[in-house]
């Protein structure tokens, strides 16, 4: 079997030291092979060890500048260590280096998304549902992206098909209570939403306080 693939396997079964051990070979076997450094990269990651982890990235990006993958790593590295600058690059020039993953699109878009730049998050967002239409994360972020744009007809449109993909998403039924309540100024419809969220997760609080909010306007109170 390839080292990389039976690397790979062990990794998935987080058989650390297994798998360091069949990168390693690869590495010393072809040193100009930037799949093992970024698997090798993939191994370090999962254990904790970030700084190791950069420096197999950044060398696969120094054997092979076109190397997708590694800035792509690089992105959910810096990503989890909560820097959105660096990781925005990252995810950029995976992009551009022709990693068309839909993945890719959507660690980019959430990323703009957590730095709170709606407008330049809602192509790559929109780009990953179109890449992977049954990617429920995907879809409810990019439903959340619009509604922060006051495109309240879409967002409710997306909330929806995501329910469709997944019936119990509690938190897609309360977004789509708030964006009814405030786009179509339809407290009894909401509030159904709010319910059904809290049905499925009685301790959603956002739920409960949303509900408590349309039983006032409702004067159910």
């Amino acid at each position: 079997m390839d080292k990389n693939k039976a690397g790979i396997e062990h990794l998935e079964k987080g058989q650390f030291e297994e798998a360091i051990a069949l990168f390693n070979e690869v590495i010393e076997e072809n040193p100009n092979d930037v799949v093992g450094y970024i698997n090798f990269g993939h191994v370090l990651s999962a254990v904790g060890e970030m700084e190791r982890a950069e420096k197999f990235y950044l060398k696969a990006i120094e054997i092979d500048e076109k190397a997708g993958a590694a800035y792509y790593s690089l992105g959910n590295l810096y990503y989890q260590a909560e820097k959105l600058e660096p990781a925005i690059k990252m995810y950029e020039k995976a992009i551009s280096t022709g990693l068309e993953n839909s993945d890719a699109y959507f660690m980019l878009g959430l990323s703009f998304m957590q730095a709170e730049q709606f407008k330049l998050a809602l192509p790559y967002l929109q780009r990953s549902t179109e890449l992977n239409s049954s990617d429920d994360e995907a879809r409810f972020q990019f439903g959340l992206c619009l509604a922060q744009l006051g495109l309240y007809e879409e967002a409710i449109s997306e909330f929806h098909q995501v329910l469709e993909l997944v019936p119990d998403h509690t938190d897609a039924l309360y977004n789509l209570g708030v964006a009814v309540a405030g786009h179509e100024d339809d407290p009894e419809k909401a509030l159904v939403y709010f319910e059904k969220a809290l049905e499925i997760q009685p301790d959603h609080m956002l739920a409960g306080y949303g509900k408590k909010m349309m039983e006032k306007a409702l004067g159910n109170d």
